[in-house]
């Protein structure tokens, strides 16, 4: 599981009453008193009272085992140790804990969810983002997103999210049985589909949005069968993804990359760790299309949006540049799909 300052000069796709990305500074009020039932989360239904914390000593326990695991350290990329009950799912994955044994640093799940980020477990430093990529950690967007926010993008040419889920498929044929990385998952909206699917091991939910995690999980528990699907939620960021180097099968990125502070370094880390043949899928809104008058061209180049809104050009230059080949695109008004594979 994504602005600009003069209305005149926004991108086409905002024209619409419900815009994609409003500015809630405006309502300031809601931001510090949001309380949704569904941010109040019970672990009951994978009854765990706390996460493992794995010390140096990695001595074994009753039905516990330590094993190197897929996740990597995100300082140094070397793979993490796990201790815990074996199993690639929510209830497993909640119970253990992770070590980076060059590091000597711990992970552990937080909530619902396993924090991978450089910044987990910090006490005093907190690492504020971007506006784009703040606005998305607010409660009130995670509560909307799948209640209006994500539907409004069909104005902009999107198709819907069971026909993208189809049409990511389509490019995904190769990855079959392997492991996918839905990355800025947001609410888990595609994330569920494809753990659902059953054409992948194992499907990770990754998102730097605490709160959209919880709302993905929130979504997950109102399903019995997808808490032992193998499916994890895990906290990191795009640009510092938390796996060895060649390790993926498949990445998926749905309306995210103007989103990402630098898209470049993003899809340079996504490559990273894609395996040879590997094949990312990535869906975001244009700045502007083929069919986009010159005279509007230039007075939304003139303006300064809030999200990296790119080119088809730009796309396909980025994509290039990092290695990947077999690029394609699908453009639908200021709808773009497109992919690229590992070489």
């Amino acid at each position: 599981m994504a602005i600009v300052s003069t209305s005149s000069l926004r991108p086409l796709h905002q024209y619409s009453s419900f815009p994609k990305c409003p500015n809630f500074s405006h309502y300031s009020q809601f931001r510090p008193r949001i309380h949704f039932s569904s941010l109040r989360l019970s672990s009951s239904a994978i009854r765990a009272t706390a996460a493992v914390a794995v010390e140096p000593d990695l001595g074994t326990q009753q039905n516990q085992k330590s094993e190197v695991d897929l996740f990597a350290c995100p300082v140094c990329y070397e793979p993490l140790i796990r201790k815990g009950p074996p199993g690639f799912n929510l209830p497993a994955i909640y119970r253990s804990g992770f070590k980076c044994k060059r590091c000597n640093k711990s992970y552990s799940s937080k909530d619902i969810y396993l924090d991978l980020t450089v910044t987990a477990g910090l006490r005093e430093y907190s690492e504020v983002k971007p506006t784009g990529t703040e606005l998305f950690r607010s409660p009130l967007v995670s509560f909307l997103y799948e209640r209006g926010w994500r539907q409004n993008f069909n104005r902009s040419g999107f198709p819907g999210p069971d026909e993208e889920f189809n049409m990511a498929q389509e490019y995904f044929k190769s990855a079959e049985g392997g492991l996918l990385v839905d990355v800025s998952c947001g609410s888990g909206l595609f994330s569920r589909k494809f753990a659902k699917s059953g054409t992948y091991s194992r499907v990770i939910a990754l998102d730097f949005s605490e709160n959209m995690l919880r709302q993905c999980y929130d979504f997950i528990k109102s399903d019995d069968t997808l808490l032992t699907t193998n499916l994890a939620l895990v906290r990191a960021d795009v640009s510092r993804l938390p796996f060895s180097s060649g390790s993926v099968d498949a990445v998926h990125a749905g309306a995210a990359l103007h989103c990402w502070p630098s898209p470049s370094n993003a899809i340079a880390e996504i490559t990273r760790i894609l395996r040879s043949g590997g094949v990312f899928v990535g869906t975001t809104f244009l700045r502007y299309n083929s069919s986009t008058p010159w005279i509007v061209r230039s007075l939304i180049e003139r303006s300064r949006p809030t999200y990296n809104y790119l080119t088809e050009e730009e796309i396909k230059d980025v994509c290039t540049s990092c290695g990947l080949t077999n690029y394609s695109t699908k453009v639908q008004q200021s709808f773009i799909m497109f992919s690229a594979q590992k070489p």
